[in-house]
């Protein structure tokens, strides 16, 4: 693919990103002009408690007033938060990315604005801003991690598409986390696949103060410094290069989990020391104190099969959607990989031999590629075989588990790649945990950032036969909920 091409497809998706939230604020105001909102809470803020001045509305401005009572669900904690800072022990559930891109931007380029239409529509309106350009920066990022995966430039442009107008799309034009999140988890797996590891371990560890599933990004360090390790081991017989590998990998894993552990002793700091044994919370009197579990337990009732109810149906139903297109996609890899899968990406060669696929950086992408560029130079046929296998030696030579790539079980593109192998079993975790352990309607948004979801689809809608009506299926499955969520969400109506 040239670069011409790939700039090309890059400005379409962005523009598709543009259109999409443009749609969706239609939308939204189209369905808030109709309709009465369920819940008229939303324009109620009580003054902060570390403030004692009144807060700044204009309820006689109507731009100011619309903004401000479209602050529903989730967003009124973020614009709380951004506003008064944590004051409350349920507020700590919402991480802190978000408040402070909302509060940064409230007072610099959006601070003229306060005395127009009020400092809490101001807050409101930078958090929407704020969602929506992270929107159009994570569509693009998915798009380029899509064409290092797949190194399909079309199926990369299909997946990219989906993602635009993807179900959940009312939360990335919302105040909420979900575009931060898709933000910096699809650009740290970008910047992984691209060797700028120290990158990509800033943008995950964000990542997992926007959302706290952010942490469980760890993992594609550790499956990397695995297949690392074992190659240093085992192929190149480097005892210590592999320990180095070792301990550098667990210093990125950890440095992901940091800023979330930094965020549980604020907390704990906050609301547990200087107290008497008494007026102490049971967390903080928990051998391992942490708030974010006891938050999720407490006030939501989030656990294992706790939400296994019979007046939950619906909410399953709601979900079952995503989940079932998350279970194909994890079914239909595992079935034609197996092999692959049940031996985490270690493959075993003809004569019997480990080898051991290093998926990221993906340096051996780029050099077989070179390899099959200057084959393809070459036009004499008798030259070919011979260059060919000369060039496949030098490969062997300089990395060994280049190989088990191009000769294994697995293809070196397209959905069925070893590449994808991460993603799926990082998938797979966030679906148990999605239908187990959390209220299972959030399933739409939790999911909505897996890009193996939308690389699955993407596929789909080109298999033989069946591709078209599973293209029909799923833009449909996408438009309903887009038309579903603008209506009910921004009407104060649960959704996800």
């Amino acid at each position: 693919m040239t670069k011409t091409s790939k700039f090309t497809h890059q400005i379409q998706i962005l523009k598709l990103a543009t259109l999409s939230r443009l749609l969706l604020l239609t939308l939204t105001i189209l369905w808030r002009a109709l309709l009465s909102p369920y819940d008229t809470s939303a324009s109620l803020n009580p003054d902060c408690l570390a403030d004692p001045l009144p807060s700044q509305h204009s309820r006689n401005n109507p731009v100011g007033s619309a903004i401000e009572n479209g602050v529903v669900w989730d967003s009124v904690y973020f614009v709380r938060i951004a506003q008064c800072g944590y004051e409350y022990e349920q507020s700590f559930a919402f991480l802190p990315v978000l408040p402070i891109c909302i509060r940064l931007l409230s007072h610099s380029v959006l601070a003229p604005l306060v005395r127009v239409i009020g400092y809490r529509a101001v807050l409101a309106l930078s958090g929407y801003v704020v969602s929506n350009v992270a929107f159009l920066l994570a569509a693009v990022y998915f798009y380029r991690l899509s064409v290092m995966i797949l190194k399909d430039p079309e199926a990369a442009l299909r997946a990219s598409m989906l993602f635009c107008f993807n179900p959940a799309s009312i939360f990335y034009s919302s105040i909420y986390s979900e575009s931060l999140y898709a933000l910096f988890s699809v650009g740290g797996l970008y910047y992984l696949m691209s060797g700028a590891n120290n990158i990509a371990v800033a943008c995950l560890a964000v990542s997992g103060c926007a959302r706290s599933n952010g942490v469980v990004n760890a993992g594609y360090f550790c499956f990397q410094t695995m297949h690392q390790v074992y190659d240093a081991l085992f192929v190149k017989k480097r005892v210590y290069l592999a320990m180095q590998i070792l301990i550098s990998g667990a210093l990125r894993c950890v440095c992901i989990f940091i800023p979330f552990i930094a965020f549980q002793v604020y907390g704990y700091c906050n609301l547990c020391l200087g107290l008497s044994p008494e007026e102490l919370r049971p967390w903080c009197r928990a051998r391992i104190p942490l708030l974010y579990n006891f938050i999720q337990s407490h006030y939501w009732g989030v656990g294992f099969l706790k939400y296994f109810q019979l007046k939950q149906l619906p909410n399953f139903l709601l979900a079952s959607p995503i989940l079932t297109l998350a279970l194909c996609s994890i079914i239909y890899y595992v079935m034609a990989q197996p092999k692959l899968v049940f031996s985490l990406g270690f493959q075993t060669s003809k004569e019997g031999k480990d080898f051991a696929p290093v998926p990221f950086p993906l340096e051996t992408v780029s050099l077989l590629n070179g390899v099959s560029a200057s084959i393809q130079e070459k036009p004499s046929p008798k030259t070919e075989g011979s260059q060919n296998l000369r060039q496949r030696k030098q490969i062997h030579k300089e990395n060994p588990a280049v190989l088990s790539l191009e000769y294994g079980s697995s293809v070196n593109s397209g959905y069925l790649s070893v590449y994808i192998l991460p993603f799926i079993l990082h998938l797979s975790f966030m679906v148990a945990t999605a239908f187990l352990v959390m209220h299972v309607q959030v399933a739409t948004r939790f999911l909505s950032a897996s890009p193996s979801l939308y690389w699955f689809a993407s596929y789909l809608m080109v298999s033989p036969g069946m591709g078209k009506r599973w293209g029909y299926l799923i833009w449909t499955y996408c438009a309903a909920y887009i038309l579903l969520g603008s209506l009910l969400f921004s009407n104060f109506y649960p959704f996800t």
